[in-house]
């Protein structure tokens, strides 16, 4: 059977099964998806709900959600903190547990992302990729992906491209039946939150290549 992005899987039943999966999702996760948004504003304020622009498929840019984890503190001259600093106890404890990326959900059921494929990141990174890096965008991003089960932050950027593409080569269900289960796997241990030496992921300033 054919794998990759042109597959029969990839064109016709990949969307079929996002849809379903983020309905039953948000269904079932409902109660859930309450008590988060009542401690978020409780605990860090409103709004409760972060919203940035990313880019989806072929660079288009789209609006993601996601539940805030970090507070809006400032130094003397009106610029916001580290993150590491405006990251809090309870903002650590949602990223830890993945509860942040639940809005995510509604992104994958209005067609924005997927449940499986490469992260959404910055649209300032646009400029920054290579070709080859580039090649993420020629599917929707993902809820969770390849790299997130192969390292997740701990991971090198030039690791986590590199994973994205061969992901897009090798789409498959088997493919994003594993990521999903592994993903899971992942979440329950806490694993690979951090990168190396923040409690954030670096930011990308290219490679050059």
């Amino acid at each position: 059977m054919k794998k990759g992005k042109d597959s029969f899987y990839a064109k016709y039943i990949k969307r079929l099964l996002d849809i379903l999966l983020s309905l039953c999702a948000l269904i079932a996760l409902s109660p859930v998806l309450l008590i988060v948004a009542l401690l978020v504003r409780i605990k860090l304020g409103s709004p409760v709900i972060f919203k940035q622009q990313r880019p989806g498929k072929n660079e288009k840019i789209f609006t993601l959600y996601k539940f805030r984890s970090m507070t809006d503190e400032k130094d003397a001259e009106g610029n916001l903190l580290s993150d590491d600093v405006r990251l809090t106890k309870f903002g650590r404890i949602l990223r830890s547990t993945s509860l942040d990326e639940l809005p995510e959900l509604w992104n994958i059921l209005k067609g924005d992302m997927s449940v499986v494929g490469p992260r959404p990141l910055l649209v300032e990174y646009l400029p920054l990729y290579s070709d080859f890096q580039r090649r993420r965008h020629s599917v929707k991003p993902g809820l969770s992906g390849s790299a997130q089960v192969k390292g997740r932050n701990l991971l090198t950027w030039e690791e986590r491209f590199l994973y994205d593409v061969n992901y897009i080569r090798k789409m498959s269900l088997l493919c994003d039946t594993t990521i999903v289960f592994k993903t899971i796997f992942t979440v329950l241990r806490h694993e690979d939150i951090n990168s190396r030496t923040n409690a954030t992921m670096e930011n990308f300033k290219g490679t050059g290549t």
